[in-house]
């Protein structure tokens, strides 16, 4: 006989649901089409990534016509300004240029990669990855708040890179554009800030609900 102080490890099978609260949990497979636009968009930033560094090594064995690509690239267009001269030889400030597009590319990539695995796998169905040896470490503890704190993350890292580049090449900005984006980037630091710390507040209230209040 079996012991009735032991809880039960059998667990009964889901209830079927009714047609219109169905309808409506069914309704989250209407997202699949936009991971899978995602998952396109990621393939494009692949092909620019490769485009960008191909241009890069050849102008790295002076192919003049890569350096002028790469100088477009890089070089930004100021209404009422005297063009720059395009440079005949890759220089140092090009290549850093150009290295700090790629990574912006690289992250740009994880972030689409956040967004398509955490977003799937917290409002659309269960990818099942408990055992796989790639999973990743940050998935098995993902929900809509930790999903919204990496995102903001990825965020400031990404105006990093793009404030870097445009303090670098500060010379062919004017000032006001200068401010413009140093403000950008300070209020998606708060933002990122603020959202982590409403998921802190946040925190206990969750972990009393799944304790059952107590």
């Amino acid at each position: 006989m079996s012991d009735p102080s032991k809880p039960r490890t059998e667990f009964s099978p889901p209830r079927a649901l009714r047609p219109l609260p169905n309808l409506i949990f069914m309704s989250r497979w209407l997202q699949l089409p936009l991971y899978l636009g995602l998952i396109v968009a990621q393939g494009v930033y692949v092909f620019h990534f490769w485009v960008e560094l191909v241009h890069l090594i050849e102008a790295a064995f002076g192919n003049q016509h890569a350096i002028e690509l790469l100088a477009q690239a890089v070089m930004p267009f100021v209404p009422g300004q005297v063009p720059v001269p395009v440079p005949t030889v890759l220089n140092e400030t090009t290549i850093m240029l150009v290295v700090l597009g790629l990574i912006d590319v690289v992250m740009i990539s994880n972030l689409l990669i956040m967004v398509i695995v955490g977003g799937y796998e917290t409002f659309v169905s269960r990818l099942h990855l408990e055992n796989h040896p790639d999973q990743p470490e940050w998935l098995s503890h993902v929900n809509a708040s930790v999903l919204k704190v990496k995102l903001g993350t990825a965020i400031i890292g990404i105006s990093s890179i793009h404030l870097l580049k445009t303090f670098i090449n500060a010379a062919h900005y004017d000032s006001k554009t200068l401010i413009a984006q140093t403000s950008i980037h300070i209020a998606f630091l708060l933002s990122a800030l603020a959202i982590a710390y409403t998921d802190r507040l946040m925190a206990p209230t969750h972990e009393r609900i799944q304790n059952g209040g107590h």
